[in-house]
């Protein structure tokens, strides 16, 4: 998917949620403006894409612990040059969860972007702080799998679905919740 297709998703996206212009509005800027954007060495920024991940019966959500952020967040990281980001957040779910089998949940018109965020990443060692255009993506665990803890991580774990503002601490994470609940009929 080069740049030109990303910039059409974000397009579809936003016809889905009007509301969120100015959102969407910085990541097609920096889309355009940055041609290695799927990179890590892309400053000040770069594409990741990430899955909120029900179970198979969509009672629970799964986040992981992450070990450098130290907080609970959704499964996703780096798109490393893929620039496919539907793709990228499957990939990270696999390799975070150890699970193999999932269903991407598209809305009504086919689009199975659920939500998009910028957000900041603080330095470390020999990296600065930089932004992460983060592509989300709802995913439902098959069932019958087990979780397996990825080095990325210190815990992962189903939590209850009523309980999500709970559990889902930053106010992105919450979003991202209320939209799942929204695409799989829940409210």
């Amino acid at each position: 998917m080069p740049r030109a297709d990303l910039l059409d998703m974000l397009e579809r996206y936003l016809e889905q949620h009007p509301d969120e212009v100015a959102r969407v509005a910085d990541f097609r800027r920096f889309v355009a403006e940055h041609p290695d954007c799927f990179e890590r060495s892309c400053q000040p920024g770069h594409v990741t894409a990430s899955a909120w991940i029900v179970s198979h019966d969509h009672r629970q959500f799964l986040l992981t612990h992450h070990r450098k952020l130290g907080r609970w967040l959704q499964l996703g990281g780096h798109a490393d040059g893929d620039s496919d980001v539907q793709r990228v957040a499957l990939r990270e779910a696999r390799e975070e969860s150890g699970m193999l089998v999932f269903d991407c949940r598209v809305d009504a018109t086919g689009l199975g972007l659920l939500d998009v965020d910028v957000h900041g990443i603080p330095a470390r060692a020999r990296e600065p702080s930089h932004l992460h255009f983060d592509f989300r993506f709802l995913l439902v665990a098959g069932r019958g799998q087990s979780l397996q803890i990825s080095d990325e991580s210190t815990d992962l774990r189903w939590f209850p679905r009523e309980r999500m503002e709970e559990f889902a601490g930053e106010e992105s994470l919450r979003r991202l919740g209320r939209k799942a609940c929204i695409r799989l009929d829940l409210s």
